[in-house]
């Protein structure tokens, strides 16, 4: 996915970080693919043999959800982005409230990947959630396991750990600058790159 590389960044910085459900993946600064570029991918599952899929939870779209999902509560007022380019058809869901919602997968600190959706439509009914609660994406972003090992070598992602702020916020646009700034470093530098390469 990555065109070109950076003289100073690369590979070696990223090979020993543990990857797993829980982890983000930031797209290097200059990477050329339209789908991914400058996004930030959640991982939800990840299996050595099986593959690795994830949300990007920074790609929103101007949809309604109660145009999309039957029965939905009205005015609900959710947040909706574009998950990735596969299963368009189907949407997912990370949220805080897994003390609430069977069979909630935990991702890491006050984040949970899916839940009962009955449950969560009548809790949202009941007002136990909001909108500050829970992310929805539409599809979602998949690897076969040699095809994220390999894009990982090829310079194309950084890895780091979710955070609550950088997916519970109002600022999606600001999550891949931040997420890459915090690491500090080199990742702070990166974090200040053009998008365009030649305005480096």
């Amino acid at each position: 996915m990555s065109e070109g590389t950076n003289p100073i960044w690369n590979f070696e910085f990223e090979k020993d970080k543990p990857l797993q459900a829980g982890s983000l993946l930031l797209s290097e600064p200059f990477m050329w693919d339209e789908n991914f570029r400058r996004t930030v991918i959640l991982i939800c599952r990840h299996h050595s043999v099986e593959g690795t899929s994830g949300v990007i939870l920074n790609k929103p779209v101007q949809l309604e959800l109660e145009d999309l999902l039957e029965n939905f509560p009205k005015g609900f007022g959710g947040k909706l982005f574009l998950g990735g380019p596969v299963g368009t058809d189907m949407i997912q869901m990370v949220h805080t409230m897994g003390h609430l919602l069977t069979d909630s997968q935990k991702l890491a600190e006050g984040i949970y990947w899916g839940g009962n959706f009955d449950q969560l439509k009548k809790l949202i009914r009941q007002g136990e959630i909001t909108s500050n609660h829970v992310r929805f994406y539409i599809g979602y972003s998949g690897w076969d396991a040699k095809q994220l090992k390999d894009e990982i070598k090829e310079n194309s992602w950084i890895i780091t750990q979710a955070k609550h702020e950088y997916i519970f916020n109002d600022d999606p646009d600001g999550i891949w600058r931040k997420a890459m700034a915090d690491q500090g470093g080199i990742y702070q530098t990166m974090a200040s790159y053009p998008e365009n390469p030649n305005l480096n």
